[in-house]
Formats: structure tokens, C-alpha cells, sequence
């Protein structure tokens, strides 16, 4: 019997690999219509042949279970087949916690799922780990497959794995001793059909887990999770006395513990406030020691282009969120610092009002720049607010980091793709800390 591997993605890949590599005869299967030069050689290498242009039925003959990509959808034709024929249909996260409970060598499992704030907070949750001096990497959704992080990993690793809905479609025996479920807004829903049907996918978060293991949920929002599948204990996080909470003073607390005061916390924001404490239980419950917490939340500078901190002089701070790469984005991160804000705005439209901005603004904003191609956009639309228009990147940085006085952030948070001026928003990204940097140095 065979293994089928549906997608060419890097979850496919790390799939088609592994099992190849343990002397499973291994297909894969895309839609493109050829592989390219460099897939190609990596496929030949690794002894998978791959199936391009489409997914022949035939392929299921003889097959005992069929690995999906998560962006692939059950009810695509090939894999309603193989449901239709009883072959097993998982996902590479299932498979990679069939291959690492097996090892039975002391490893854990935390698991982060929420439409908003999953990358900082499973990132965070290591990041705490690794301070109390445990084996920890984060993964998953996050970037690194879940297998890869399993085949690299020393015995007694913590993996926190990042889940989207599409990855817990295709679970089956998964299960973490600590999950979180962040948060609830409608997404994806035209895979799921409606916000209620992506609910019960993130749920399934919850539905292998045991007495001993616990359930990050958030106080405010219990309809969210009370009818959650598996038997894990809650322990819940927010703004009022609960496991994990912010005080009306602004003080995180853990039980009885205190924290640290927010104003400490290197990533700014209500919405990271959340997330931190959300982490703070993960990592409790994965073994790491209070004193660590508290230190690593102070020291945790925030994931790369994601309102991250990136230089000060004079009292002007800066932040680079280049992947603010949309109007929603924009305001949360416009929400997240106190102000005053010099903004800088542009790059490739896409087509959205940059409207919305305009009362997230209002009190904080001591300037915008318009930069990139979606100058006419944002003049149209935000034109009679106090801005600059300056269309080369650099000068466009130069500009804000001038304007701004003591007290300022300055915030590269976009709302627009990057594609005018560099080739993605991490390109986009670093070129501002560059320049940053060169600025806070002189």
C-alpha cells in the first residue's frame, strides 16, 4: 500500500519527505502543472515521484491513507473520493504527533489556535520556555512544519504548534496538554460555510485531550468554548479575576502572582496583553517557572514585522509593522501604541477605503506619510489630514523619523502589499530597521 501526499506545499513536502525516508512508497500530487527545476531535484533527491496537473483518481488504488495540504478543502473532488473509499485522510500536524508520541521520550505538546494574535503568542510561549531553560520550538502554522520541528528535535522537547482551522480539519488523534483557543471573528468562512462552522473547527483543538490537560480560553467570551469537545480543565485568561489577568492597574497576574506591569511589556496593545497572558498559562502548564515568565515577558521584543520595537532617539521610538499589509492590520497596530503617531501609508493598493483609519487616528496622529504607488488612494481618501507625500521608500522613512518629535512613534504599518517597491513585507521590513537603525546611531 501506498501514501498519497495531495500538495506540493511545505507542509506536503515535509510529509512526502519523511515518509520516503522511512521506506514508505510515497506519491505526490499537485495541481500545478509542473514541479520546476528546483522542486524537481529535491523530489529526485529525496526518491518521491510526483503527479502534476491535476489528481487522477487512480492514484487512491491501492492507497492506505491520504495526506492533504491544509489548504486543500474535504470536499475537493479527489479527497471526497477517498473518504467515499474509507481511506484514512489526515493532515502532516497528525501525522508528525503519530511519529512523535511514538518516541515516547518526554515530549509535550502546547497548541495555539484563534483567527487573531496565534504566531505572537505561540512565539511568546517558547520564547518563555526557553527562559526557564527547557527545550522549546515553535511551529507549525507559524512557519516551521510541525514534522520538520519533530524530526530535529532532542528528546524532551516542548513543541508549541500553531494551528489554523484548515490544519484541525484533518486531525485526528491530536492531542495537546495544553491548548488555547485566543479568539473568535469571522474568517474562512467561505471553507467552513459559517462562523459557526469555523468555531467547531478550532474546537477540535480541545477534542483529544484528557483530565490532566488544560484548556486557554478567554473569560470574556464562554460561549465561545463551553461546549468544547475532550474533558481538559479550563483556565482562563483576560481584564477580570481569573487564572491570568490584567488588573485595573495595568498589572499582569498568574494565580496569585504577580507579573509585571503592561507598561513593561516590549509588545504593545490590549490585544497583546491577551496574548501574553494566554502564553503565560501555556508555558506554566509546560513547565516553565514564574521567575522565567516575568523575565521573558519583559524581554520579549515581539515577532519580526509584527508592531515590533526597532530603535528610539531623542524619545521618538519606531515600530515596523510591514505586515500591516491591510486596512484591518493597520488598525490594530494604530490601536496597539498610545501616540502621537507619525504613520507612514503605501505601497500596492488593494482596493479597500483607507477610511476606517481616520477615527482610530483621531487624538493620536501628529503626521502620515504617503509613499509607494497608493499615493492617489490615500490622497482621495485620507488627503485632508495633516501628511507628506514622498514616493521613494527611504526618503519616505527620512521624512517621518523628522517630523516626529519626543514622545512619537513612528509606525511603518502600511495597509498595502509591498509589491512596488520590494519584493514581500519582510524585504519591506527590514529595510526600514536598516534604516532605523542608521538613524538611532547618528
Amino acid at each position: 500500500m501506498r501514501t498519497v501526499v495531495m500538495g506540493a506545499g511545505r507542509s506536503g513536502l515535509a510529509a512526502a519527505r519523511f515518509l520516503a525516508g522511512q521506506g514508505r512508497e510515497v506519491v505526490l500530487t499537485d495541481a500545478r502543472p509542473d514541479p520546476g527545476p528546483d522542486l524537481e531535484t529535491a523530489l529526485a533527491k529525496a526518491g518521491v515521484p510526483g503527479v502534476w496537473g491535476g489528481h487522477p483518481p487512480a492514484l487512491l488504488d491501492r492507497c492506505g491513507e491520504l495526506v492533504v495540504s491544509p489548504g486543500i478543502p474535504r470536499t475537493a473532488p479527489f479527497v471526497a473520493e477517498a473518504l467515499r473509499r474509507d481511506i484514512p485522510v489526515i493532515g502532516e500536524v497528525e501525522l508528525a504527533h503519530r511519529v512523535l508520541r511514538a518516541r515516547r521520550d518526554g515530549s509535550r505538546v502546547l497548541a495555539v489556535t484563534g483567527t487573531n494574535g496565534k504566531s505572537t503568542t505561540t512565539d511568546l510561549t517558547a520564547h518563555l520556555l526557553r527562559a526557564s531553560g527547557l527545550p522549546a520550538v515553535a511551529c507549525g502554522n507559524l512557519g516551521q512544519p510541525f514534522l520538520e520541528a519533530v524530526e530535529g528535535a532532542a528528546s524532551g522537547t516542548v513543541f508549541v504548534v500553531e494551528l489554523s482551522s484548515y490544519q484541525l480539519e484533518s486531525v485526528a488523534g491530536f492531542r495537546a496538554e495544553a491548548a488555547a483557543f485566543l479568539n473568535l471573528t469571522p474568517d474562512h468562512l467561505a471553507r467552513h460555510g459559517d462562523l459557526e462552522g469555523y468555531r467547531r473547527a478550532k474546537l477540535r483543538i480541545f477534542e483529544r485531550q484528557g483530565d490532566g490537560d488544560v484548556r486557554v480560553v478567554p473569560a470574556a467570551h464562554p460561549e465561545w468554548w463551553q461546549d468544547a469537545p475532550g474533558a481538559g480543565r479550563a483556565v482562563r485568561f483576560g481584564w477580570t479575576p481569573c487564572e491570568a489577568w490584567c488588573d485595573a492597574a495595568g498589572v499582569l497576574r498568574l494565580g496569585e502572582e504577580v507579573l509585571l506591569p503592561r507598561r513593561e511589556l516590549r509588545i504593545p496593545g490590549g490585544h497583546n496583553v491577551e496574548n501574553a497572558l494566554a502564553a503565560a498559562l501555556l508555558a506554566r502548564h509546560g513547565g516553565a517557572r514564574v521567575e522565567a515568565i516575568r523575565e521573558g515577558l519583559r524581554s520579549y521584543p515581539g515577532l519580526a514585522h509584527r508592531i515590533a520595537f526597532c530603535g528610539e532617539k531623542d524619545g521618538v521610538q519606531a515600530y515596523n509593522d510591514s505586515k500591516g499589509t491591510n486596512v484591518d492590520a493597520t488598525l490594530t497596530a494604530i490601536r496597539a501604541l498610545p501616540g502621537p503617531l507619525v504613520l507612514l501609508l503605501g505601497g500596492t493598493d488593494k482596493g479597500a477605503s483607507y477610511g476606517p483609519l481616520r477615527e482610530a487616528l483621531e487624538g493620536k496622529l501628529r503626521r502620515l506619510v504617503f509613499l509607494g504607488a497608493a499615493i492617489p488612494q490615500l490622497t482621495r481618501d485620507l488627503g485632508d489630514l495633516p501628511h507628506d507625500t514622498v514616493p521613494a521608500f527611504d526618503e519616505a522613512v527620512a521624512r517621518a523619523l523628522a517630523v516626529a518629535r519626543t514622545g512619537d512613534q513612528v509606525l511603518l504599518s502600511p495597509a498595502c502589499a509591498s509589491f512596488d517597491q520590494f519584493s514581500n513585507f519582510e524585504e519591506r521590513g527590514e529595510r526600514f530597521e536598516s534604516l532605523v537603525r542608521d538613524w538611532a546611531g547618528a
